[in-house]
């Protein structure tokens, strides 16, 4: 007897919460009355054959996220919930959480420092005005004439500097120079330096990782030469800061190149009081992992997908 009354309590169960029949359709289906199949139904949830977990993401983000922050020893980390695991819609989430995040943080007399990239733009595209005074907006680092993807320069830091009603500052010089003696001249031409030195007092840096390999900007641009290439691919980097390439482990790939970069130095990046790290996709986890073992920026903004993936590569090194 018993046998037969579980067995009726798992039909009902079944009927309703795997195929969608209404109380009623099983009412007209079993013979009996849907006042019946009401019973039979709660009591399917007091004999535990119906388990009903409530699953809510956020709460899995959290958790992420404070692992995030104790692994890398982070400030912050925010992480937003994507649906696939694809560059677009990342960079759209990131984007809207990082504009979300910075309109909190920013107070009046600030200087924000930006790089570029297609990833930051969604997040100018995001910037809601917000009623400040005397903010400073600079870019960071030099930009590209040549690239086969628009980096958005010009549009980000004007972008930025609309949002909180300032005049933007450029640096309107490239990237990588030939040599060092080329980026010694400029840097020393008082309006780039008067830029640099804004760069270096930010007190919030935001910046993404760039790609490595053929994929980089820098690289498609052409302003490496075939030994500088050659190095980077030896060091095995992992992706650039700012126009600095790095390896895994958060080290200057090739040397030489990052004298002849024109833009904020990596260790002044680690300094600032709000470091924003804003950056995720599967090709840019090597990346985004050597920025946080480098220590570079004290706040993670990413998506669920690449937070899980650093926690598996951190726990991958700690076990080798």
């Amino acid at each position: 007897m018993a046998d037969e009354k579980i067995s009726r309590l798992v039909e009902v169960a079944k009927m309703y919460y795997q195929l969608d029949y209404s109380q009623q359709d099983i009412a007209m289906s079993l013979g009996i009355s849907r006042p019946t199949v009401s019973r039979l139904l709660v009591q399917a949830k007091q004999e535990g054959i119906v388990q009903i977990k409530i699953y809510n993401p956020e709460e899995d983000v959290e958790q992420i996220a404070q692992q995030v922050m104790e692994k890398f020893r982070l400030k912050h980390c925010v992480i937003t919930p994507v649906a696939s695991f694809e560059d677009p819609l990342i960079k759209e989430k990131l984007g809207e959480a990082a504009a979300n995040y910075l309109y909190q943080i920013v107070e009046s007399g600030d200087t924000i420092g930006i790089t570029w990239g297609t990833t930051l733009y969604q997040l100018v595209k995001k910037m809601q005005p917000k009623n400040v005074k005397d903010v400073t907006i600079v870019q960071l680092n030099g930009g590209v004439s040549y690239s086969e993807s628009n980096t958005y320069a010009a549009e980000i830091v004007n972008g930025l500097a609309n949002a909180f009603n300032t005049t933007p500052h450029f640096l309107p010089v490239p990237a990588i120079v030939d040599s060092i003696v080329v980026k010694q001249a400029i840097v020393a031409d008082r309006h780039v330096k008067k830029v640099l030195q804004l760069g270096k007092k930010a007190n919030i840096a935001i910046y993404t990782v760039g790609e490595p390999g053929e994929q980089s900007t820098l690289m498609q641009a052409g302003y490496f030469f075939d030994s500088d290439i050659e190095i980077l691919r030896e060091n095995k980097t992992v992706g650039d800061i700012c126009s600095r390439f790095i390896d895994r482990n958060g080290r200057i790939c090739n040397d030489n190149l990052n004298d002849r970069t024109v833009g904020i130095e990596p260790m002044d990046l680690s300094e600032k009081k709000y470091g924003i790290l804003l950056a995720g996709g599967a090709s840019k986890i090597d990346g985004i992992y050597g920025v946080l073992t480098g220590r570079y920026a004290n706040i993670l903004i990413t998506d669920q997908y690449t937070a899980k993936a650093l926690l598996e590569m951190e726990s991958d090194d700690r076990n080798r």
